[in-house]
């Protein structure tokens, strides 16, 4: 850390500098003599990237920022918060703790937090920024997290574990086996420490590999922001062995929509051609795969089975986007164009055999405007367009 960063007229610099072109600041240097251009650069990139992602810290005076990296890596305030309404208790030990944004949150939920950071420098930050968060309940441990469990004496409530998803080899990656720390042969020993085990995994995982990798899985939870699937989370809990319960969650512009279902539970969806409504599920109910338990929960009818859009002659609340439909026809390049007098609308293919921007190129139809047009296959395999207004 270089503490030069901190001092107020530095930080001014900083602020004034939010909206400025990064490569021009570079290339003129940096003002002060005991902080590098780089250094300068860093800090604003890093603030820049946190405006929306982590308001708090953003808005807090005197925050020290990590490379950004770091700051791409962590979790939302928004994930942080849901993840902190999970699990409760008196203690809770996070090894591998990053920025600390969700120790921040766990901090207010549990009596008692520890944040491990394997990375020196990235724990000292995290240190300095609690105390300009006015945190008095988090004790950060410079090391290796797993490495710490070894060696205490305590026990928590709850085990909070975000494994790495980057390797020098491989770069980035999305298998458990992949990640650091991995996690599955670990598992007996975390029950030694806690009862209960939270893991934060890439959001490109499959959940049933993941739930087999796994032993005593209570709960997945898939949560989305804004329709983008951002984190997947298995929750473990010392000798469960019951059915496991999916949770999906969209945090969708002010909207919490919500749909749970048990793992592997019987359902079967009932089919129909397109009706008055249609429903396009969000991105976090897509991820779960729960297209037949979405169908019986609110009594809607599935137009194909490998479609994923759903259908209803009376309107109702569904978790994800909602379109009065207004007309349908077979697929025809021609006879579209003419329903769209404005030669604009916009485009979603589900189970279609052509991308957006073939049909595009063969329609001439440009993007935009308030109609929405859906390619898709209807219950006789044939390939349908279904066009809609938002309701």
């Amino acid at each position: 850390m270089n503490l030069n960063i901190l001092k107020d007229k530095v930080q001014q610099y900083i602020n004034d500098k939010l909206k400025s072109e990064i490569t021009k600041l570079i290339l003129k240097g940096s003002p002060f003599d005991d902080i590098s251009s780089q250094e300068l650069a860093n800090q604003i990139v890093a603030k820049q990237k946190s405006e929306k992602k982590l308001p708090t810290w953003f808005t807090t005076q005197n925050i020290y920022y990590p490379p950004k990296i770091s700051i791409e890596q962590t979790s939302s305030e928004i994930t942080a918060e849901y993840k902190s309404n999970i699990i409760k208790g008196d203690t809770i030990i996070d090894i591998t703790g990053g920025f600390g944004v969700d120790c921040y949150y766990f901090s207010k939920s549990f009596k008692q937090v520890t944040h491990c950071e394997i990375n020196d420098e990235l724990s000292k930050i995290v240190s300095h920024n609690y105390q300009k968060l006015a945190i008095n309940n988090v004790t950060t441990f410079s090391g290796n997290g797993f490495d710490f469990l070894k060696s205490t004496d305590s026990n928590f409530d709850s085990i909070y574990i975000d494994p790495s998803r980057r390797s020098d080899v491989k770069g980035k990656v999305f298998l458990l086996k992949d990640c650091l720390p991995y996690v599955p042969p670990k598992i007996d020993f975390f029950f030694t420490k806690a009862n209960n085990i939270l893991i934060k995994v890439s959001p490109i995982l499959d959940i049933t590999n993941t739930i087999n990798d796994l032993k005593n899985v209570k709960e997945v939870h898939v949560v989305a922001v804004n329709n983008e699937v951002k984190e997947l989370l298995f929750l473990l809990e010392k000798e469960y062995n019951k059915s496991i319960e999916i949770k999906t969650v969209n945090h969708q512009k002010g909207e919490l929509q919500t749909f749970s279902f048990i793992y592997n539970e019987n359902a079967q969806a009932d089919y129909s051609s397109p009706l008055n409504y249609l429903y396009e599920p969000n991105s976090a109910i897509l991820k779960s795969g729960a297209f037949q338990q979405i169908a019986n929960h609110t009594k809607t009818f599935k137009l194909h089975k490998h479609s994923h859009l759903f259908t209803s002659e009376l309107l109702i609340t569904f978790p994800g986007r909602t379109f009065k439909i207004d007309s349908v026809l077979k697929y025809d390049k021609k006879k579209l164009k003419k329903l769209l007098p404005n030669n604009k609308a916009n485009f979603t293919i589900r189970n279609f055999p052509k991308t957006v921007s073939q049909l595009r190129k063969e329609t001439k139809i440009k993007d935009g405007g308030s109609i929405y047009v859906f390619f898709t296959k209807n219950n006789k395999n044939e390939l349908i367009t279904i066009i809609c207004s938002k309701t």
